[in-house]
């Protein structure tokens, strides 16, 4: 079957609805977004570092720059996206709207204007990400795995159902392809198996409700694990620590 844009699954939003995007305008220098631009002042291109790094303009002052934060290094995209991430402006007529539209509001203030600015970004940003996993990567990881038309359907539903046990022929019939053929292009695409990749998966929102303080057994139950003691040793195998101490050191 061929695949059309009403068909294919929605690569991001099971991402942007785990990992909370905040966004703020930040002074030069300090911010991991910038928007460049031309002598004429006309946008150029925009910098995205989710990892954290502060960008530097060089010799021209940006037209924008912000603080963005997207899960840090628990999001597994952010993680996977090239550093910096970066999108050409220049013949992009909606990218270029959308620069004037903030631009509008960070020089003229008006009621609301902080909302609206960090509204705007997130647009940005969203629209920078949906160019990225259009153009994939040759390196191992969620961003190539996310471009191929077939695994991201396997991915998307491993997204979306954390709490199921996954087996691989579940995920072939998703993906369209043979048990081997799934097995085999999902390890090299991705660096990891299927089933490795749904437990990290698992383990990374297990860890995010743990922060939040929601209990050990709660937790266990939600991700698809049979009992409190066999979460806490996947998780102590996985990150090195008890559950619980998790738990506790965030509460502290």
């Amino acid at each position: 079957m061929t695949e059309t844009p009403e068909t294919r699954p929605d690569r991001l939003s099971s991402l942007m609805a785990r990992f909370t995007l905040s966004v703020s305008p930040a002074p030069v220098g300090t911010g991991n977004l910038i928007v460049l631009a031309t002598q004429d002042g006309t946008a150029d291109h925009a910098l995205l570092c989710l990892r954290g790094k502060a960008l530097h303009s060089g010799e021209r002052a940006p037209l924008l720059s912000a603080r963005v934060d997207w899960g840090g290094v628990a999001n597994p995209l952010a993680s996977a996206l090239p550093d910096p991430v970066r999108v050409d402006l220049r013949q992009d007529a909606e990218g270029a709207t959308l620069i004037r539209l903030l631009q509008a509001e960070i020089t003229g203030p008006r009621c609301g204007s902080a909302s609206v600015i960090a509204r705007l970004i997130e647009v940005l940003i969203v629209r920078m990400l949906r160019d990225c996993i259009a153009s994939g990567s040759a390196t191992p990881g969620l961003l190539a795995g996310l471009a191929d038309p077939r695994l991201s359907r396997a991915i998307v539903a491993i997204h979306d159902q954390p709490e199921k046990t996954w087996l691989n022929d579940d995920l072939a019939a998703i993906a369209g392809l043979s048990l081997s053929r799934f097995a085999d292009l999902f390890t090299v695409t991705m660096g990891e198996t299927p089933g490795a990749y749904a437990r990290r998966w698992r383990l990374l929102l297990a860890r995010q409700d743990l922060a939040r303080g929601q209990r050990v057994e709660r937790v266990a139950h939600r991700y698809g694990y049979g009992s409190a003691e066999g979460f806490s040793r996947a998780y102590r195998q996985h990150f090195g620590t008890a559950p619980i101490a998790e738990r506790k050191r965030h509460s502290a």
